[in-house]
């Protein structure tokens, strides 16, 4: 296969993810908007930030928004090569706009969990800090969410999800605690 050629198979395969895109858009709108699930999909994505905005150590904000982000990053990253490769998905979608990036997992639920198990003990050992996190996540959670539809981990192995979970936690608390956080003087 020559490079033009690869390039005009990519363009196809772009105009179908388009298409594909436009389906699910066509799902959220015309299907879930407005259900108790669309419903409760909303109150994921809004009520941990409350709670963590509430609860939050002050002195820790910025540590923690860093975990936050890099949570948010990673887990994005990880679906985003999981569904490429069909090893699960996500049938109830939330947002008309790029419904694949828009779920409450990634942006809420997974990042401000993380931030408050970071807050609880922090002296404690961060393996079972985070196995813990990782089974409440993976045999809890993600169960749960596959018992009311917004899961489906086709044949995905819950272990597997547990091993995600704990990673996130690791690289996240690893970012909390790392020395690097001091101000840039000017001058210096």
């Amino acid at each position: 296969m020559t490079v033009e050629q690869g390039l005009e198979l990519s363009e196809k395969a772009a105009l179908k993810l388009m298409e594909a895109n436009q389906m699910l858009t066509d799902a959220v709108i015309h299907a879930f908007l407005f259900t108790w699930q669309w419903w409760l999909g909303i109150i994921l994505f809004i009520l941990p930030w409350l709670l963590w905005i509430l609860f939050r150590p002050k002195k820790s904000t910025g540590r923690l928004l860093g975990s936050a982000f890099l949570t948010m990053t990673l887990s994005l990253l990880i679906d985003l090569i999981a569904q490429s490769y069909g090893f699960w998905s996500y049938p109830m979608k939330f947002s008309p706009i790029s419904p694949i990036l828009f779920l409450p997992y990634h942006l809420a639920l997974v990042p401000v969990a993380i931030m408050f198990v970071l807050q609880i003990k922090p002296q404690a050992n961060p393996f079972l800090k985070g196995s813990i996190f990782a089974a409440f996540a993976a045999f809890g959670g993600m169960n749960l969410f596959k018992a009311i539809g917004f899961y489906n981990p086709k044949n995905w192995s819950t272990l597997y999800d547990f091993f995600i979970f704990l990673f996130l936690f690791l690289c996240s608390y690893w970012l909390f605690n790392i020395k690097g956080y001091e101000k840039i003087n000017q001058g210096e």
